[in-house]
């Protein structure tokens, strides 16, 4: 059996079955090839679970810091994330163009790291607890803006073949860090909102700070791995050795000779749209998820932390299931039809949590005679109401008195499809975009991939906690599958156009 015949039978996170690498190199640049890119599948896996360690307790942390915290408002904290990955993905990336990319990863995470600490205190301060929540995971997000020269570097160092493998791999070791964040998260829910404090430094461990402490920890980790171990390499499409890395008296790459030709930049383009639209779609569930939770099935603060981290972590298992499905599926039937399944599946998911039936969801205060009985209770009332879980959907959402509730079996199914649709779409998108692009430096074209997807993270919760808040689940999901109808017809328009750039000036046929 060939290598290339062996290629299909080898399992997911296995790196060296690339058949059609030319080894020319010695052995030595092989393996530190590949314990390099391992690195980045390290440092992507620890980005996801610096988002995801503490998605699942973010709106329960905020009503604890900052009683003027609402639904709204949740939006913008989990928008900050990504704004900030928005603005450092171009930055990082052009600076991995020009600089040992060992540079852009150290800062990045550095940025991360101490952004965890100070999200940490962030119930120190006696005013405004809500804005250093929002500018503390801004500045996280900005840390992770690493990512692109994460995509750039596996991009740069594969060859076309063994590009999808990787991608896959990459794209499974997030799915673990999606699976391990919210997992780890409602293991720590078994602190409680107390926790302890440490004095000495004023620092509160609770079931809220302590997963961002944790993520603290893996941040170093992180960061010793990228000094000590992370080497620089470049192959062409076929795998050989293109670009030795040496490093100049000033400590700058040497560039290599570019490939003739340019790149579709009608096809960049699109790509970047179709990745906004898949990273938007996934924003709205994860950010929807908890407030939707709790004002459907009336779960209290601690108990949304911990079953939705359970969701979630399911959601990741099946990730990961699914990436061994999609790197068959691709081999079998192209990149480009996988893609279009996996937008199809996550329309079913939206169109499944549209509210329906004759069941109402339970309301705050609908044990009251008229609200206004609310505003003539007594300090003492509010005061011990305030320290309960007001369980249900808020009587200030006009819609929750009119629209059906979502059951369970809804919630549990969408979260299904999510987990199918979205890891497909997810891992073509990078793919497809690193084929489009070629042997050229990734740098900066990988970071406005990631800045395209950043900017849906940061509108995606926005449109649905606004969209939620104001007018409820039916409005807000029918976009939603409006928006997804939309990049279908984006998608089947420019679909000749997503070859790769050795296809495109006829060196090799798709």
């Amino acid at each position: 059996m060939s290598q290339i015949d062996a290629d299909d039978t080898t399992p997911l996170l296995r790196d060296d079955d690339s058949s059609d690498v030319y080894q020319d190199d010695d052995d030595d640049d092989y393996r530190s090839r590949w314990r390099s890119i391992r690195v980045m599948y390290f440092t992507m896996f620890l980005s996801s679970v610096g988002f995801t360690i503490v998605i699942t307790s973010l709106w329960p942390y905020l009503q604890k810091v900052d009683d003027d915290a609402n639904a709204s408002f949740l939006g913008w904290v989990v928008a900050a994330y990504s704004l900030g990955q928005m603005l450092a993905s171009p930055f990082f990336g052009l600076w991995s163009n020009h600089r040992p990319r060992r540079e852009p990863l150290v800062c990045s995470i550095l940025i991360n790291l101490l952004a965890n600490v100070y999200y940490a205190y962030a119930e120190l301060p006696k005013t405004n607890n809500k804005y250093h929540v929002l500018v503390s995971r801004a500045f996280v997000g900005f840390g992770a803006g690493n990512v692109a020269v994460v995509r750039s570097y596996v991009a740069g160092a594969t060859s076309l073949k063994e590009r999808t493998n990787a991608m896959a791999n990459m794209s499974a070791s997030q799915a673990l860090g999606f699976i391990l964040g919210p997992a780890l998260q409602a293991a720590l829910s078994s602190i409680g909102e107390r926790g302890i404090t440490v004095k000495f430094i004023e620092l509160q461990i609770n079931m809220y700070t302590s997963p961002a402490l944790l993520a603290t920890a893996f941040g170093l980790v992180n960061i010793l791995l990228v000094i000590l171990v992370l080497k620089e390499h470049f192959v062409d499409e076929h795998g050989r050795q293109i670009r030795a890395i040496n490093y100049t008296a000033d400590d700058r790459v040497d560039t290599c000779e570019e490939p003739e030709g340019t790149i579709d930049q009608v096809a960049v383009v699109s790509s970047n749209i179709l990745f906004f639209v898949v990273m938007f779609l996934f924003a709205v569930f994860e950010t929807i998820t908890t407030p939707l939770t709790m004002d459907m099935f009336a779960w209290t603060r601690k108990e949304a932390v911990l079953y939705n981290g359970i969701i979630i972590c399911c959601i990741g298992f099946e990730s990961i299931l699914v990436f061994v499905v999609v790197k068959v599926a691709a081999k079998r039937f192209g990149d480009r039809p996988v893609f279009v399944a996996g937008l199809a599946v996550i329309f079913c998911a939206f169109f499944i949590l549209l509210p329906w039936g004759n069941h109402y969801p339970k309301i705050h205060w609908a044990d009251l005679k008229n609200i206004s009985a609310v505003s003539q209770m007594s300090e003492a009332v509010k005061a011990s109401n305030s320290s309960m879980d007001q369980t249900g959907c808020p009587y200030e959402q006009t819609w929750c008195q009119y629209t059906p509730a979502i059951h369970l079996a809804q919630f549990i199914s969408a979260a299904v499809f999510i987990g199918v649709g979205y890891p497909t779409c997810n891992v073509m998108s990078y793919t497809l975009y690193s084929k489009i692009l070629g042997s050229k430096p990734q740098g900066v074209y990988m970071g406005w991939l990631t800045a395209s997807g950043s900017g849906a993270r940061t509108l995606g919760p926005i449109f649905v906690s606004q969209v939620y808040t104001i007018l409820g689940p039916r409005w807000a999901f029918s976009l939603i599958c409006g928006m997804v109808v939309g990049g279908l017809i984006l998608f089947g328009s420019i679909y000749h156009r997503l070859i790769s750039f050795s296809a495109r000036r006829g060196r090799i046929v798709e």
